[in-house]
């Protein structure tokens, strides 16, 4: 789940801190005899764990973990669970590195983002979950997170939220300048000139350059810039996901049709609530930010597939998303897992739904109940069937970098100047890539 909080702290992220936490995960990479990652462990182990009982410390910044703690505590008398929030993003897993390499105050389950999920499993410092059944677990899944998971038959974490993309758009501004919500992204581009033209103050939507943002378009567009096995890493964004990205995005740039906004600051939450920024293309975990960010615009928001890059695809991409992950430190991993399966799999999902988080689950997902619930922020739109329809179109087979931390740190320093320089989007990629390409090799990775 995304919320303000945590992305102001990922978009707040110092380069040497960022740096020093990749270095320190390879620095671990390869070890065999650092924990219980290739300790063996059964389904059966679950079982005894359940019933011996014991405690657990769960580490977190997702408000609705909270609650499932209370529920399986319920259900399981003899386990008691602890809640930390050791910070959000990039401030846990320096804590969480920390701790694996002094060998104490290792949670038994940690919250690890997707986008992250890599460096932690090629470090082998989170648990294979095969072992307990989590492997049986695909098909309770939509692709793109579980994808995200897994490598090989290996399984790292429990996809706990997820984040298929969709058009949130501000009915009231396209209503006022009779603007047709777009469908495909050369209609994007047009509704962007329009709307400036006809007011200048207005824009399609805020972007200074965003890591995470250009490459969900990428994804959409069919793009594979990365392509990771094991140790091995390459790297191109020459190929024709991002070349049709760069295109398309560089006529919004070059025409100053973007709001020239950071995203999550005070300025840009007063943009979406008086209509000066007037569409977001992000993940179904938006929501409750904008009701909580823009309360002003309550009525005014509906939500739309995401523009497609070929009239008549059906195509769409993931924006955020984490999982639930076994530290391979945890001395009690059997019982972790069972946490980490009630709480992304099992009853602890509808409780977590109820509290506001997307689910990753397909039986959720598509729900009658999911479905059906009404908005009143959205003019009581049923948000989450755009939602679900996104969740199913999104590609399978995308691939982060082991050091994706690190690519997204130097992303405004390389293609964030085609925002403010004149330089262009795809000599941005190109600086990207080399810098990741160089990155990558210091680290000890073999990359293309």
């Amino acid at each position: 789940m995304y919320n303000t909080t945590r992305r102001r702290g990922v978009r707040g992220a110092g380069l040497a801190s960022v740096v020093a936490l990749a270095l320190t995960l390879t620095a671990c990479g390869g070890s065999s005899d650092d924990g219980g990652g290739t300790e063996s462990g059964s389904a059966d182990d679950v079982k005894t764990a359940l019933e011996k009982g014991g405690n657990l410390t769960v580490w977190t910044w997702d408000s609705t973990i909270p609650k499932v703690a209370k529920d399986f505590e319920a259900a399981h008398p003899k386990v008691k669970v602890k809640v930390v929030n050791a910070g959000t993003s990039k401030d846990e897993y320096t804590a969480l590195q920390n701790a694996i390499s002094a060998g104490k105050g290792v949670p038994d389950v940690a919250q690890i983002e997707y986008f992250a999920l890599g460096q932690f499993s090629l470090a082998k410092s989170v648990a294979d979950l095969s072992q307990y059944g989590a492997d049986k677990l695909a098909d309770s899944y939509s692709p793109g997170p579980w994808n995200a998971v897994t490598s090989g038959k290996a399984v790292y974490g429990l996809p706990v939220d997820s984040g298929p993309m969709a058009l949130y758009y501000n009915k009231k501004v396209f209503d006022k300048y009779k603007i047709a919500v777009p469908t495909t992204w050369d209609e994007y581009v047009t509704a962007a000139e329009k709307l400036h033209k006809a007011d200048p103050k207005a824009y399609i939507t805020a972007d200074t350059g965003e890591a995470g943002f250009a490459t969900s378009l990428i994804w959409q567009a069919g793009g594979h810039p990365y392509k990771v096995d094991g140790t091995n890493v390459g790297i191109d964004f020459t190929d024709a996901g991002s070349a049709t990205y760069a295109k398309t995005w560089q006529k919004l740039i070059d025409g100053k049709l973007l709001s020239p906004v950071t995203s999550w600051t005070d300025e840009w939450f007063k943009g979406l609530g008086d209509g000066t920024i007037a569409t977001l293309a992000t993940g179904a975990w938006m929501p409750t930010n904008l009701k909580t960010g823009a309360p002003g615009a309550a009525g005014d928001w509906r939500v739309a597939p995401l523009p497609q890059w070929k009239a008549g695809e059906k195509s769409s991409a993931e924006s955020g998303g984490s999982s639930l992950a076994v530290p391979a430190a945890s001395k009690n991993k059997a019982l972790a897992y069972a946490f980490t399966e009630y709480a992304a799999a099992g009853a602890g999902v509808k409780s977590r739904v109820k509290d506001g988080a997307y689910p990753a689950t397909t039986a959720d997902m598509t729900s009658k109940e999911f479905l059906d619930t009404k908005f009143d922020y959205f003019g009581g739109q049923e948000i989450n069937k755009v939602f679900a329809q996104s969740a199913s179109e999104v590609a399978p087979d995308w691939q982060y970098l082991p050091f994706q931390v690190y690519a997204n740190s130097i992303f405004n320093d390389t293609v964030g100047k085609a925002y403010v320089s004149g330089t262009k989007l795809t000599e941005g990629f190109a600086a990207w890539q080399k810098q990741s390409i160089a990155y990558g090799t210091e680290q000890g990775f073999t990359v293309k």
